[in-house]
């Protein structure tokens, strides 16, 4: 099983930009797919974007295209959220996630493991 833990949320600005953190442990990743979702209280979880760690291909919600991009660093087992342009409806607990499906999926009920979550809180 692998071990996700999140970090990097804050308070900022709208406008403003945050770096969040997804450390995987336990194994080295190799053909898993990794995903970013968020959740507010009485809503759904909802997909962000995710990367295939095989290649580092990715893909982005429409909601946050060219505002957050995802990336990897394969040495440290790591999964970014670089968040720019930040808008008050970015307000949610962001948590990453692990899959072995075949495709990179958008399903929250696809992936395996969850980390603890991060808040991300974005004021006018």
């Amino acid at each position: 099983q692998v071990q996700l833990v999140e970090s990097g949320g804050g308070w900022v600005q709208a406008g403003g930009s945050l770096r969040l953190s997804c450390v995987a442990s336990g194994r080295t990743l190799s053909s898993e797919h990794l995903a970013w979702f968020r959740q507010v209280p009485g809503k759904e979880r909802e997909f962000v974007g995710g990367i295939r760690w095989s290649d580092g291909g990715t893909v982005h919600a429409n909601f946050v295209k060219d505002r957050f991009t995802i990336s990897r660093d394969n040495v440290k087992n790591t999964m970014y959220l670089q968040m720019n342009s930040l808008k008050p409806e970015d307000t949610a607990v962001y948590y990453c996630a692990v899959s072995r499906t075949l495709a990179l999926l958008t399903a929250a009920g696809m992936y395996d493991s969850w980390g603890q979550g991060t808040q991300v809180t974005v004021s006018s």
